[in-house]
């Protein structure tokens, strides 16, 4: 079966960087609108190779959030770097965020889990279940770094790391949302600097 997937493919083949033309595709339009014209165009990749490289149009869909999610977790990796304050990390979260938001050529395209993959989870079953265990992974992190907080001292012993968590998270799905409706970079950094503040106000160095 795999021979037969391999045979569509021209010879000088890219997988990632076909899966990266395709996710610029899926972020500009989102799932539905992206036709397989649009992502033949962008790959270079007739159908019947797009077919055989990667399965159907939700097949390669599913590889584009699967890769955003993995760099997503590693920029998150970065950004908590426990040697640093935890409001530092707060801070580094967000900048980080939208240093992805508001990239784009035509506009700021907030991000491709929320602003893609939330439209479709309600219809396609593997897309919700890249995206809860998306969500729930970036939650998992952060809390660990609020669970770390708590143990050095940095946040009272009377705070919940799993909500201070899932609050900051949210601040961050917040900031994608506003950033594909346009919102400037100045309002979406206040945004963020009070994300930090009511996430981490009575946070005291170690």
């Amino acid at each position: 079966m795999k021979d037969e997937k391999k045979r569509g493919r021209p010879r000088a083949f890219d997988a990632k960087a076909a899966i990266g033309k395709a996710r610029d595709v899926f972020w500009d339009r989102g799932f539905a609108a992206a036709s397989l014209d649009n992502l033949s165009a962008a790959t270079n990749l007739n159908r019947p190779s797009l077919y055989g490289a990667f399965g159907d149009k939700e097949d390669l869909y599913l590889d584009t959030l699967e890769g955003y999610r993995q760099d997503g977790m590693n920029t998150l990796a970065e950004a908590l770097d426990p040697s640093l304050p935890l409001r530092d990390n707060i801070a580094r979260v967000y900048a980080g965020a939208l240093a992805i938001y508001l990239h784009g050529e035509t506009a700021a395209r907030g991000c491709l889990l929320i602003g893609t993959a939330s439209a479709e989870a309600v219809q396609h079953e593997r897309v919700r279940e890249v995206l809860g265990r998306s969500l729930n992974d970036f939650d998992d992190e952060i809390e660990k770094r609020m669970r770390l907080g708590v143990e050095r001292g940095e946040l009272p012993q009377s705070a919940d790391p799993q909500m201070l968590a899932r609050l900051a998270s949210a601040i961050m799905h917040s900031l994608a949302v506003r950033a594909r409706a346009g919102d400037s970079r100045e309002t979406l950094e206040a945004i963020a600097r009070s994300g930090v503040e009511l996430t981490c106000g009575s946070a005291n160095n170690p």
